[in-house]
């Protein structure tokens, strides 16, 4: 698979040290991914910390733009939240202004200097983000012409309020968000109220279905996998590849991506799966349950996002952690892929874990969050709900041993190994 200091010129001075970054993913009524929004943390580790003069969100604009904001998003576009304080500051000469919409709290303190460089900046091409709107707060007439999406949160509006002010925003040509959705009815309820985007974690809360079945391809994939774990012959995953022509296909498209680098066209399936080699082939299958035969490209599902990312986030934390055991790191990226399997068919994980053989830690990891994988998980599924963060990162990065730093840096390159994955692999 595809192994695959900056000064501010404003008026104050931006000192990048430690921090989270976590990023949740915002999809549109078709549940495809259309951005995400980028969530930074500072972390009092020792006595590196933000220092009050500008908030932490500034100093990690920086250091993500450094690094690469196509890393963190890919195609999709970065909500990025600021405040007065980012806003006066000249940060925003870091960001692409395509691939950014700034977030702004209704509430956010505005002044006429506030507001004309909010002006400015929209004069530039950037655009915005009214955060946490409740249509009763006193900022809101003058910064609605301004925006062009209207986030809403689920959890501090009642259901009577939100029927309220959809229609109005509507009518005024927003693009309405609902942030905090966390169950498919809530999901539901938003879509027939017209909203446009949908930002929580419902897509990836498992919903048993009694008596549900796989789809043949899910079923062919599964039985690749059984092949390849319990070491069959190449001869035999040949045959069993050749049954589904959709993953033939698939894995000759992949042999010959620039991800892989063979030198010559391969047209063979045995050459295929000799040049891909086991642990490739079988990281490709696990991704490949993922992946919806109608939506490649650029419409990936966000299971497949949070699955690959979680996965190779979970395979850098055991490389580093475990630096001369390489086995280490492919257990913890096929705990990291497995660990949304449950959603992925409905099914409780016990019964996915019956059908494909693992070893104990692999289980103790997926069915109890036990153990050092289980503990690369738990951590992984905090980033992602970025509201347990401050209480709950810290002491599982001082037991791991892993600086906010580092973190940072892994989840970097786990964002850009994912997207790199959904243009090349799929």
């Amino acid at each position: 698979m595809i192994d695959l200091t900056l000064h501010d010129t404003g008026p104050r001075s931006l000192r990048v040290r430690e921090f989270y970054l976590g990023r949740q993913p915002i999809l549109d009524r078709n549940q495809t991914v259309f951005g995400y929004e980028l969530l930074f943390r500072n972390a009092p580790v020792g006595p590196a910390h933000i220092t009050n003069e500008l908030s932490a969100t500034a100093a990690v604009i920086a250091h993500a733009s450094q690094l690469g904001m196509e890393k963190t998003i890919g195609d999709a576009l970065g909500f990025v939240n600021v405040d007065a304080d980012v806003l006066m500051t000249d940060i925003f000469s870091f960001l692409p202004r395509e691939k950014v919409v700034l977030e702004v709290a209704e509430s956010m303190p505005l002044t006429p200097q506030v507001l004309a460089r909010m002006t400015d900046l929209a004069s530039h091409g950037f655009r915005f983000a009214l955060d946490d709107v409740s249509g009763e707060g006193v900022n809101l007439a003058a910064l609605l012409p301004l925006t062009d999406y209207v986030k809403m949160n689920m959890r501090a509006l009642p259901p009577s309020t939100l029927a309220r002010l959809a229609p109005r925003f509507q009518q005024d040509k927003k693009k309405l968000v609902a942030e905090k959705v966390e169950t498919r009815d809530e999901f539901k309820s938003c879509v027939d109220l017209g909203f446009d985007y949908f930002q929580g974690y419902y897509f990836s809360k498992p919903v048993i279905m009694s008596g549900k079945k796989l789809s043949p391809s899910q079923l062919a994939v599964m039985e690749l996998m059984t092949l390849v774990t319990s070491d069959a012959d190449n001869q035999e995953i040949e045959r069993a590849i050749k049954r589904d022509v959709s993953l033939a296909l698939n894995l000759l498209r992949l042999v010959n991506t620039p991800a892989v680098g063979a030198r010559q066209r391969i047209d063979s399936l045995s050459q295929a799966v000799t040049i891909l080699g086991r642990r490739q082939l079988q990281r490709w299958l696990q991704i490949m349950l993922y992946a919806e035969p109608s939506k490649r490209g650029h419409s990936m599902t966000p299971l497949l996002m949070l699955a690959t990312t979680r996965g190779r986030l979970l395979e850098l934390l055991a490389g580093k952690l475990r630096p001369s055991h390489r086995h280490v790191a492919d257990i913890a990226f096929t705990v990291g892929i497995m660990s949304l399997m449950d959603t992925l068919f409905g099914m409780p994980m016990a019964e996915i874990l019956a059908q494909i053989p693992v070893n104990d830690e692999v289980s103790q990891a997926l069915l109890h969050r036990a153990g050092f994988f289980g503990d690369l998980l738990k951590l992984a599924e905090c980033i992602e709900r970025i509201e347990d963060m401050d209480d709950q990162i810290m002491p599982a990065l001082n037991d791991l041993a892993i600086s906010t730093d580092e973190l940072v840096e892994l989840e970097m390159s786990a964002f850009e190994w994912s997207d790199n994955v959904v243009r090349y692999a799929l």
